[in-house]
This record gives structure tokens, C-alpha cells and sequence, in this order.
């Protein structure tokens, strides 16, 4: 199960492709900041505590790459997607040049977490914790959007910024701190599943690819539209591996297909007509 990005929530194109990036940058720091901590004698049961530490360390980059997309936000939006992906091929550069073309992983050490088995069914713990901490960091953030003041206020903004900016909102600082709440959830997502999935360069791509599904599958502007799209390409994606392999990214893009013909704002967006 995927941490789904609460950047999805607003309309700017740009903000699909940044949070993918940096769940791929997550993931390589993770493996360097768990190899220098092993080197260091730190116990590998801390490999779960590690990684959310260095996924939430990398979130200081989330507000000078909002900087530069804020430039675009009044520009076309194809205009805002090519800059994005333009940035999703420079890190893939910078990946290579830090950490070499050769996927990198954590091999089994997320293991000393054991295992829970039933009949012929098993799964390691470690992918149990990592779904416990998707779905308390979903609940937390649909709590913080309901109950909170500034959650209400981020809300109404995504709804109508215009009206946002006549009442008093700083517009920019309500972007830029989503944005890094985005940047933070997406390099401690990426973080979170290195041990279960080798980091390589494509991993951006894979993401913003699962993004978009996510988007277009839940609605543009809905954080439920988020979380449900979410579950659905993750369980679609899971259950493709184990039952048929080969249709793990089809299956994706069949409900994708699906969703366009028979409602193209989404399960839970709003039509603009």
C-alpha cells in the first residue's frame, strides 16, 4: 500500500511529478543512511525508526523546489508538466552520479522483523508496520483537513484560491507547506520501501506514472478521491503481481481507462461542466 501525496488535493500540475521524486530520493538516502547506522553498531531492529528519521530529514527540500514551481503555477499547464518532468530526468542524473546505474537495496535486513504465516500464506512484518503507518498517516491527515482551523483553511483554498486570497490567505505559504508536507511523505515513502524494493533510477518515473493513476482514478481535488485511488491501484498492482505477473502495470492502466470513459472527473471529483 502506498503513502498516498496530500499535494494531489491541489490543481497545479506540477504538483504530480516533484513528490515522486522525492520518494526516489528517500529511497537512496534511506539505504545510505541505514548503511552508515549499521557501520555505527546501531541495532538493525532500529531499520524501521531509520528510515522514517531519514525520509523526514530529506522534507527540507520541499520548499526551494516549490520555489522554482511557483513560477509556473499561472502558466499552461502543460507547460507546468514538462517542467516537472524535466526535473524527474535531471534527478535521475543526480542519482546516477551519487549513487552509480546499479539498483540498490537493503537485501534481507528488513527480515529481522520475522514473519507471520498461515497455512501457505506468509508475510514479513515489516510489510504489515509499513501499511499500519500508511493508514494511521491517512487517518491523521484526513483528521488534521476536518478538525483543524488550518485545515479548513488549506481546504477552502484547494476548493477556490481566488476567494482564499480575497479573504487574507497567504496563498503562497498555504502551497508552500503542503508542498513540503508532500516532499516529507514522499521521501518517507520512498524511504519505507527500499527494503522490499531495490531504488533505481526509474523509480521516479514508476511513481509519477502511479500518481497519475491515482489522480485520475479518485478525482482531481478530493483528498478522499486520494486515499481511495490509492488503496485501488495498490491493491490492483499486489494482486497482478501474485495472480498474473505480466499485467501488473495494464491492470493499472485498465482501470485508468475505465475511469476516463465512464467518469472522467473520478470516483470522487467534481465534473466542470
Amino acid at each position: 500500500m502506498r503513502i498516498f501525496w496530500p499535494a494531489a488535493y491541489f490543481t497545479p500540475p506540477s504538483c504530480f511529478s516533484s513528490p515522486p521524486v522525492c520518494s526516489a530520493l528517500g529511497a537512496y538516502f534511506g539505504i545510505t543512511f541505514i548503511g552508515y547506522a549499521s557501520q555505527f553498531g546501531v541495532s538493525p531492529w532500529l531499520i524501521l525508526p531509520g528510515l522514517i528519521v531519514s525520509g523526514i530529514l530529506l522534507g527540507f527540500i520541499g520548499p526551494p523546489i516549490e520555489r522554482l514551481l511557483r513560477t509556473v503555477y499561472s502558466r499552461d499547464e502543460s507547460f507546468q508538466l514538462l517542467l516537472t518532468f524535466a526535473l524527474v530526468l535531471m534527478f535521475q542524473d543526480v542519482f546516477k552520479f551519487i549513487w552509480g546505474a546499479n539498483p540498490r537495496s537493503l537485501d534481507n535486513a528488513y527480515l529481522v522483523y520475522g514473519t507471520i504465516s498461515a497455512g501457505d500464506f506468509s508475510m514479513p512484518v515489516y510489510n504489515l508496520l509499513v501499511i499500519l503507518a500508511a493508514i494511521a498517516i491517512a487517518a491523521g491527515l484526513g483528521a488534521f483537513l476536518q478538525g483543524t482551523n488550518y485545515g479548513r483553511i488549506l481546504r477552502a483554498t484547494a476548493e477556490n484560491r481566488g476567494m482564499a486570497e480575497a479573504l487574507g490567505v497567504d496563498v503562497r505559504r498555504i502551497y508552500s507547506a503542503v508542498f513540503t508536507l508532500g516532499a516529507v511523505l514522499g521521501t518517507t515513502a520512498g524511504a519505507l520501501v527500499v527494503p522490499t524494493a531495490a531504488a533505481s533510477l526509474d523509480m521516479a518515473i514508476e511513481f509519477v506514472v502511479e500518481a497519475f493513476a491515482v489522480v485520475v482514478i479518485g478525482g482531481l481535488g478530493s483528498m478522499r478521491g486520494a486515499l481511495i485511488g490509492a488503496a485501488i491501484v495498490g491493491l490492483i498492482r499486489a494482486l497482478s503481481i501474485v495472480f498474473f505477473p505480466e499485467f501488473e502495470v495494464i491492470a493499472i492502466y485498465v482501470i485508468v481507462i475505465g475511469v476516463l470513459i465512464l467518469r472522467p472527473a473520478g470516483l470522487f471529483g467534481r465534473s466542470l461542466a
